[in-house]
């Protein structure tokens, strides 16, 4: 009986020896840096595994969180000498955000598993999953342009503030066209004439003071302009209360804007006593405010950006969200706030000053932009 504790005690402590060093492991990934929110990504992940004793070997390699593997990044086994494991698949990008992929993990232990001993791999890698794009319809908001400033009577935005004429009524003339003054004083439905104002840039501004319903809502439409903008080869920028990125046609420039979506969170900026401020957009560029109260403050903001601009149009979505292209009705039981009633109100007037307004209501459909 002694015999037999003594060759099990032996056993024992000759398995605490051998697991004692670990292996050499080396974990190696091809993933893209980048991609955006509801796509899948490739990766391959190498795993080589070096060892001079026999041991059992686990190396794990968890995604990030939001980050969804098509196969479990584990290998391993018992392990003497070389081995190699290559592991395939695909990367689902569930949310928007920056993803830090710390490492992996190694576990070993003697052949017989009854020491385990671990350690970190480090590997850290990064991934930006950037908000995801649906499809628009935007005549008005975005066309290819002259160069910026310079007025013209076929081509570019329309000024409000630049009144080239005024002529008859003809059916299908948008009611905001109507000029009331001169046709109350002349008993004619009178319409007015504009020239158009040239813009090669698109800023998007969002009002980061909403709900966070709102935030994602409002990140994914302004990635959906800037991705129109840029097929249509104009500059683009992204703004927040707090700054605003390059403005350019350049991957890089691009990369920017995305990047500041993807790391969007909500932040009221007067509840840590600053201003609410647009940054001044590009002179003759196109300016594009997502809000989801327009409070009093944003809109004074947009008249003042109205300076530089050729053209400034608030979008506001009360309930923090609208419906995408091919997304069935929902019903609404809850109005618009005070503020988004009071901006329907203020439209017209605001329109005289190159400020144009556009409601989005839950139940409505994106492309209504376009109308």
């Amino acid at each position: 009986m002694g015999l037999v504790l003594a060759a099990l005690l032996l056993g024992v402590a000759l398995a605490w020896f051998l697991g004692r060093k670990p292996p050499t492991v080396r974990l190696t990934r091809e993933v893209p840096g980048q991609g955006f929110e509801g796509t899948r990504v490739p990766y391959r992940v190498r795993i080589e595994i070096d060892t001079r004793r026999p041991l059992r070997v686990i190396v794990e390699d968890p995604t990030p969180l939001s980050v969804v593997s098509s196969e479990v990044l584990t290998a391993g086994g018992l392990t003497l000498g070389q081995t190699v494991t290559e592991l395939d698949g695909s990367l689902l990008l569930n949310r928007r955000g920056e993803y830090a992929w710390p490492g992996g993990t190694l576990r070993w232990a003697d052949p017989l598993g009854l020491f385990w001993r671990s350690m970190p791999l480090k590997v850290p890698a990064t991934i930006e999953v950037y908000p995801g794009t649906h499809g628009l319809v935007l005549p008005d908001l975005l066309r290819p342009l002259l160069s910026e400033g310079q007025l013209s009577r076929t081509l570019g935005l329309e000024d409000p503030i630049s009144l080239r004429g005024a002529r008859p009524y003809v059916s299908g003339d948008p009611p905001g066209r109507v000029h009331w003054r001169l046709s109350a004083r002349t008993g004619d439905l009178t319409v007015r004439e504009l020239d158009r104002t040239a813009a090669s840039s698109l800023t998007v501004f969002v009002d980061t003071s909403g709900t966070d319903v709102f935030v994602n809502s409002a990140v994914r439409l302004a990635s959906s302009l800037i991705q129109e903008a840029l097929a249509l080869d104009l500059p683009v920028s992204v703004a927040t209360p707090a700054g605003a990125t390059p403005s350019g046609r350049t991957p890089e420039a691009l990369r920017a804007a995305l990047r500041l979506l993807a790391r969007l969170e909500p932040q009221d900026p007067r509840v840590v006593g600053t201003p609410l401020v647009i940054p001044p957009p590009r002179a003759g560029g196109n300016l594009i405010v997502l809000t989801q109260k327009a409070p009093p403050d944003l809109v004074e903001q947009a008249m003042k950006a109205r300076a530089s601009a050729s053209r400034v149009a608030i979008v506001a979505i009360p309930e923090g969200f609208y419906l995408e292209p091919g997304e069935n009705p929902r019903r609404q039981w809850v109005g618009a706030p005070d503020t988004v009633r009071d901006l329907e109100r203020r439209a017209g007037i605001l329109a005289e000053v190159g400020v144009l307004v556009f409601v989005l209501r839950g139940n409505q459909s994106v492309l209504r932009l376009g109308a």
